[in-house]
């Protein structure tokens, strides 16, 4: 019997069913490159997708970084705008402040006009570090600092505000000699801004208290036994633009960024700010809690002779605010020096190489030229002119005080300048002989 005969039907082969089982494969074999092709081309999609988003994204990023720096570049011209009008009504208080007239009602006047000057100027700082603070553009200058020194100077600023408002405060520290690791100012910005957030949200004749621990960490506890807070308000409380219960927040008003400002200069120093309330009408607690320093702190500045600070000397006052010029003029002839005025860079720059002036006030932002090259082509001039130079500015950024330093002036004050401390510095001057 033949062999094939023999091999049932249904596994038999033959030409017909190989070649059956193979059109069968192919037709499989062109699904699947078929599959295959449309995968390819759902891959080229996808990664012509991912490329077009990384170019977006890219995109987006260079236009959120154009955005972030035209909005500082906003703000410090804002700032700038604000504080320039703040300078001839500061000056103008303290001169009314120091004339001989007994009179009850211009003290008050006096008072009212500096501290709303001191308001302003705090809303600013605040509204521009916060700003500088979410893009990272503000350093620590780092050292020992005495805890006590950097309340004592807080509370300084915040007590004309809160006898005002019959408010009492108190401060309980048991060892004063706690030293901090910290930067002198932006502590100081913390505790000032706790302190007016205290006083802010407390009644007229409220209380409150500070209390200083050193167990474990420095904790400094600021409590005040005014409006309190709610739960969600407490959740909030450190986000920017945050604000408590308007109407009790009198007519302080505010931006919503100091406790945003507070908690990021804190996290900068290391430690932690919380806040608590038993709820509203029940006070606030605000807790801050910082590294102890094994370091020494710098002695106190040795205060000038007081020969030197009665001494007379000659001053130049380049100023395009004509108001402000007029006002910077009448503080220092008080002071008993002799001052001269200039309107803009050319003029003041004439005058300063005359080589006659112990000491220049120079605004930066000045018609002709700026006073930054005023004080490069001054600092060019021969050797034996070097008079005390002072940069009186309403830009406040590090790096516009960093400029004014590079172009040769010796200090760098942010207006509204306090008239006490341009009175200050200006005792630095060496009168010629």
């Amino acid at each position: 019997m033949d062999a094939k005969a023999a091999l049932p039907d249904d596994i038999a082969v033959t030409p017909a069913s190989r070649l059956a089982q193979l059109e069968h494969e192919n037709a499989a074999l062109r699904l699947e490159l078929e599959a295959c092709g449309t995968l390819a081309v759902q891959l080229r999609e996808a990664n012509e997708h991912l490329v077009l988003a990384a170019v977006n994204a890219q995109s987006s990023r260079d236009d959120a970084e154009e955005n972030n720096r035209r909005q500082n570049e906003f703000l410090a011209m804002l700032a700038h705008e604000l504080r320039n009008p703040l300078v001839p009504i500061s000056v103008s208080a303290s001169l009314l402040e120091r004339a001989p007239v007994a009179n009850l009602p211009l003290a008050r006047l006096t008072g009212v006009i500096q501290r709303q000057v001191d308001h302003m100027a705090r809303l600013l700082d605040d509204l521009l570090d916060a700003a500088r603070l979410s893009s990272g553009k503000i350093t620590l200058a780092i050292e020992p600092l005495r805890l006590a020194e950097v309340l004592e100077h807080a509370a300084e600023t915040i007590m004309p505000r809160m006898r005002e408002r019959g408010q009492q405060l108190t401060v309980t520290q048991a060892d004063r000699e706690l030293v901090v690791k910290g930067d002198r100012v932006r502590l100081t910005q913390v505790f000032t801004n706790l302190l007016n957030n205290a006083s802010k949200y407390t009644q007229d004749g409220g209380l409150v208290t500070v209390n200083v621990s050193g167990d474990a960490g420095i904790a400094v506890t600021i409590a005040d036994n005014g409006a309190g807070m709610s739960g969600d308000t407490i959740g909030r409380a450190f986000e920017l633009f945050t604000q408590g219960p308007r109407s009790l927040a009198r007519s302080e008003g505010g931006l919503g960024v100091g406790l945003n400002v507070v908690r990021n200069l804190v996290t900068m120093h290391g430690g932690s700010v919380n806040a608590a309330s038993a709820g509203l009408g029940q006070g606030s607690t605000f807790t801050v809690r910082l590294p102890v320093s094994t370091g020494v702190p710098a002695g106190a500045p040795v205060p000038a002779p007081a020969d030197s600070e009665q001494a007379t000397r000659r001053i130049l006052i380049i100023e395009d605010n004509l108001d402000a010029s007029d006002m910077l003029r009448l503080l220092l002839e008080v002071e008993g020096h002799r001052v001269e005025t200039a309107g803009d860079g050319d003029a003041g720059l004439t005058l300063a190489l005359e080589g006659r002036f112990d000491a220049i006030v120079c605004d930066i932002g000045l018609p002709g030229i700026d006073g930054l090259e005023l004080m490069r082509r001054l600092r060019a001039a021969p050797p034996d002119l070097r008079p005390l130079t002072i940069a009186l500015s309403g830009y406040g950024q590090p790096s516009d005080r960093e400029r004014a330093l590079a172009a040769g002036f010796d200090r760098y004050l942010v207006k509204p300048v306090a008239p006490a401390m341009l009175v200050e510095a200006l005792a630095g001057a060496v009168p010629a002989g």
